[in-house]
């Protein structure tokens, strides 16, 4: 299994702003820290902000922190809100049929494999990312190599 860039991306950002818990972040930082398009980040962001992961002000001394706190920012709950399609085949589809015959066991195979990867996820927090707010602010300020 393979995360899109889009939940990559918006994990970076809830590390980067869990590790500026003091000040608000902007955008254009974020951008520039991961190298990451503006456009792209935004779009990132908006979703971030809908779901309640972050909360962001606009205009002139604006920016972003956190919605919540980091104990409570699920990494699952992150996948599975940033995840357009967390379907490994075409049979998990709403409709979708089972391409090789009703008796197959793949799709079983296959559903408890996802369910225990989001089970794992679910037992880490954003906290738990972040070494400590003191590390995570050094290391995320020094610019990308």
């Amino acid at each position: 299994m393979r995360i899109t860039q889009h939940t990559d991306y918006a994990l970076r950002v809830l590390m980067y702003v869990g590790g500026n818990p003091d000040r608000l972040v902007t955008i254009a930082e974020i951008a520039e820290r991961f190298a990451i398009s503006r456009t792209h980040l935004m779009k990132v962001v908006n979703q971030l902000v809908r779901d309640g992961f972050l909360h962001g002000r606009r205009g002139k001394g604006g920016g972003l922190r956190l919605g919540m706190k980091a104990e409570e920012i699920r990494v699952g709950a992150v996948l599975r809100n940033m995840e357009t399609d967390l379907n490994l085949v075409e049979c998990f589809d709403a409709g979708g049929a089972c391409l090789v015959d009703r008796g197959c066991r793949l799709k079983r195979a296959l559903s408890e494999a996802l369910d225990a990867f989001l089970a794992v996820l679910d037992r880490y927090t954003l906290k738990d990312l972040l070494d400590s707010p003191a590390t995570m602010r050094i290391v995320t300020m020094l610019k990308p190599a």
